[in-house]
């Protein structure tokens, strides 16, 4: 197996808490910082910005904003799961339902998780890590011929698996946290750091060395489960 494809097997999202002590250094920031240089985007408008956050009293700050787990969260997130590894070996896609609160897991209790709740800081979600990045873009811009910036939101998936890839060959965890493009937290980060109006959140990334290990199961389908040779439904390759 090439280098490359063994960092993309072993790359996984880390659910453990980061060690707030152990920082990341300059030089491995960097490295990640010119992987994402390097992302492909389209038309080339490298149409991000990101935000390196390592300050403890501004992780601190972030860290008592509230986030609350919305009902359509709750219910898309339950199509997703599986309730044993057989039967997650058996679909190929997805995650283990033990991934979340068992509350999570009741189809009958969605609207009442959603509705009691109270909203959590996101100091649960940053865990500990010392270094969180806040990948941000332009809301003005769009790729060309682009309708919703289908390609502009592609490219910044990209920029995720560069910096993604590149903190896994260098032994740095990584968890992406999409609650930061939710409104309110987005409005709360913008006053906080200065972000424009017409700079959206795309997603942050938490940064950092782990606490403890983190290795849970993990399936993918087949390559003939998502591969047509020359015309689709053709199998053979």
């Amino acid at each position: 197996m090439s280098e490359i494809l063994r960092i993309i097997h072993e790359r996984q999202s880390a659910r453990v808490s980061f060690d707030p002590e152990k920082p990341v250094s300059k030089e491995d920031l960097t490295q990640i910082l010119e992987a994402a240089r390097w992302a492909p985007t389209a038309h080339n408008m490298q149409n991000f910005e990101i935000i390196v956050v390592d300050d403890t009293a501004i992780l601190e700050k972030i860290g008592n904003i509230k986030s609350r787990v919305s009902e359509e969260f709750l219910r898309e997130n339950l199509e997703q799961l599986s309730f044993s590894k057989a039967e997650l070996l058996k679909r190929k896609t997805g995650v283990l339902g033990t991934n979340f609160p068992q509350a999570w897991r009741d189809p009958s209790q969605v609207a009442k998780v959603a509705r009691e709740t109270s909203p959590a800081p996101l100091s649960q979600r940053l865990r500990g890590s010392p270094t969180l990045l806040l990948v941000v873009y332009d809301s003005r811009k769009r790729a060309p011929a682009s309708h919703g910036d289908v390609l502009g939101l592609m490219s910044l998936g990209c920029v995720m698996e560069n910096v993604w890839l590149m903190a896994e060959a260098l032994g740095l965890d990584l968890q992406i946290l999409s609650a930061f493009s939710g409104k309110h937290v987005e409005t709360e980060i913008r006053k906080l750091l200065g972000i424009p109006d017409y700079m959206k959140i795309a997603y942050a990334c938490r940064l950092g060395y782990p606490t403890g290990t983190d290795k849970y199961f993990r399936v993918r389908r087949d390559i003939q489960d998502f591969v047509h040779h020359n015309r689709f439904g053709n199998k053979e390759l």
